[in-house]
């Protein structure tokens, strides 16, 4: 288990105390010179994420800074973390997009193997970092994009590694539910990624093995719904995790299509579920609508029009997310004036009364989204 610690860069002032060194230096070595690094660090937490890397240009003393988890910390406790949308739609590159500046910015090439780009892979953000599960030619592997470095790095691996699980986060936490061992064994594991730790905790198995299953919070507890059985059977039922009494309890029939008869494809992708202001929503791939889940009966009602086919195929190469108050579709298009295909992105705020708000188009990326992950921080 690791011990590690979330320390303030050189001339930081935790709990709001400044030091004696800090107090007998000169104005030019605040980060912002005229006043306290205790002001200093609160105006810098206002910045957006984008700004962040030129600041880590200056100077060794701001490269510390924005290399340390500590800014973060500060920014989660002020409530002033920014939600990015991280997607992949070619093979092993990696972008990510800015929703309040509609800014872009490139990741480094993952530095995996070929075999890694053509398997399964599944995405989590969590804190400051994005996890990527896959299978290179030595087995079952998690890379981690920290955004405080920049860089790629293997991530301590599962204590059971496997693929095809329900995920989500909240915050430095992420849960992992379900999935396919090595060998191909549908499970009932569940771990918990703790991301200030780097660390990896097993929890209860789930009470029916699934895979093919999605993950969501709400209500401050883990949920996953949907997936395939142990049996092969389409499961309607969900289950929720709650971290206090440490058990996981069944909702039967939470899912909104009965996945019954020769309609449904084992082929399909996992449930397109999202999470906005403590709401769950459903991207219906028959209808090609959304769906809102009511809590008190354990029922779902239409409430819009997909802005984008969602079932072309089967699911796959969509991304259906919650980010910030919005919901977010993201899929591929083929424009008539361009040999590349593209991207497009939708948000919905539910609040408003208003329609699908087309956020961007992405030119020369592919059409087809391969993994799409939100990160808060």
């Amino acid at each position: 288990m690791s011990n590690k610690r979330i320390c303030a860069p050189e001339n930081v002032a935790l709990n709001g105390v400044r030091s004696e060194d800090e107090k007998a230096s000169s104005d030019d070595d605040s980060y912002l010179p005229g006043l306290p690094n205790e002001l200093a660090l609160q105006i810098l937490t206002c910045l957006s994420r984008l700004d962040y890397p030129i600041l880590a240009c200056l100077n060794n003393k701001y490269k510390s800074l924005i290399g340390n988890e500590y800014l973060y910390k500060l920014r989660r406790q002020s409530g002033l973390t920014e939600q990015w949308i991280y997607i992949s739609c070619s093979l092993g590159l990696w972008e990510a997009f800015d929703p309040k500046t509609r800014r872009w910015r490139n990741l480094p090439k993952m530095p995996c193997d070929y075999c890694f780009n053509c398997a399964d892979k599944e995405s989590l953000g969590v804190g400051t970092e994005l996890l990527v599960f896959g299978r290179e030619i030595p087995g079952l592997v998690v890379w981690k994009y920290s955004s405080l470095s920049h860089a790629w790095s293997k991530n301590p691996p599962l204590n059971h590694p496997r693929c095809l699980f329900g995920s989500s986060s909240y915050k430095e936490i992420g849960v992992l539910a379900g999935g396919c061992d090595p060998v191909g064994k549908i499970v009932d594991y569940a771990e918990l990624y703790n991301s200030e730790h780097g660390t990896w905790q097993v929890l209860p198995n789930l009470n029916r093995a699934r895979k093919l299953s999605s993950g969501f919070y709400m209500d401050g507890k883990f949920h996953v719904i949907g997936g395939m059985s142990a049996e092969g059977k389409n499961l309607n039922c969900g289950e929720v995790y709650d971290m206090k009494k440490e058990k996981w309890s069944v909702i039967e029939n939470m899912h909104p299509r009965p996945m019954v008869g020769k309609e449904e494809s084992t082929m399909r992708s996992p449930p397109l579920v999202a999470v906005v202001k403590n709401e769950l929503y459903y991207a219906d791939l028959v209808t090609n609508t959304m769906m809102k889940y009511k809590k008190s009966d354990n029922t779902w009602k239409m409430v819009k029009i997909l802005p984008l086919r969602a079932n072309a195929v089967e699911g796959w190469g969509v991304a259906f997310r919650g980010c910030g108050n919005k919901l977010v579709v993201i899929g591929g298009a083929n424009h008539a004036n361009h040999d590349n295909k593209m991207i497009l992105m939708y948000s919905w705020e539910p609040d408003r009364d208003e329609d699908w708000s087309m956020d961007c188009i992405r030119y020369g990326v592919g059409s087809f989204v391969y993994n799409c992950a939100i990160m808060g921080c």
